[in-house]
Formats: structure tokens, sequence, C-alpha cells
């Protein structure tokens, strides 16, 4: 992988996240991925093969709208790769404004499809 691989991607991610369709989040996984979105939480945290993936990305999707988000691989190693960015989520009549700084350590297939995604992040605080 490269940087230019891994960028573009992110910009499926953010896309597939988007359109939360089924056909694009099963491009971004191997059919064994593991996608790990609260690393510190256990396995009720994570998905396991991607079937598990699209069913908690729909699940649990976000309306659309009500965020953007950016991302951008900041080192690269053979199949491994880093990378960081920002998830702005808008207010809503519920919630306030909030803003996550994320880490995302990937793993991918030949094929150039994620089979491990975990992610780290943490809530900006309002000043």
């Amino acid at each position: 992988m490269t940087l230019d691989d891994v960028q573009l991607w992110l910009d499926h991610y953010v896309d597939a996240w988007r359109s939360n369709d089924r056909t694009a989040i099963e491009a971004l996984f191997t059919e064994d991925a593991a996608y790990r979105y609260r690393p510190y939480g256990g396995d009720e945290h994570a998905a396991m093969g991607r079937e598990a993936i699209v069913a908690a990305w729909l699940d649990e999707g976000d309306p659309p709208g009500s965020w953007d988000a950016r991302y951008e691989p900041w080192a690269v190693d053979g199949e491994r790769a880093v990378a960081i960015g920002r998830s702005d989520y808008f207010a809503t009549d519920k919630e306030e404004a909030r803003t996550y700084h994320n880490a995302f350590l990937l793993r991918f297939a030949p094929d150039g499809r994620c089979a491990e995604f975990t992610e780290y992040y943490m809530r900006e605080e309002q000043t």
C-alpha cells in the first residue's frame, strides 16, 4: 500500500459512511475483517467479519447531513497504515455539536481491502 492507496481507501470509507450503502461498505473489508471501534471495551465493541461490520454500520448509522469527516494517512509500511483525522457532528435539538480526533490502525489485504481496522478517538473539549 502507498499513501495514495490508503487515502483512496479512506475517501471510500467516508463515502460509504455517508451513503450507508451495503455494497459500498462491503467493498471496504475482507470477509474475515476485524473492526474494533472501542478496542478497550472488549468484544462487545468490535465487529468480526464483513457481515457483522455491515450490520453494525447499518444499525448504528448516522443520519445524512449530521456530520462531516476528514482523514488522511499518517504512515504506511507495507500492508499496515496509520491514519489520522477528525469527525465533526453537527448540533441537533437533542445534542450539542461535537468533534472527535481519530487515529485508525489499519491492516490491508493484498487486494486493498481492509482486514483489520482499529479506531482510537478522543472528544475535543468545548471551551
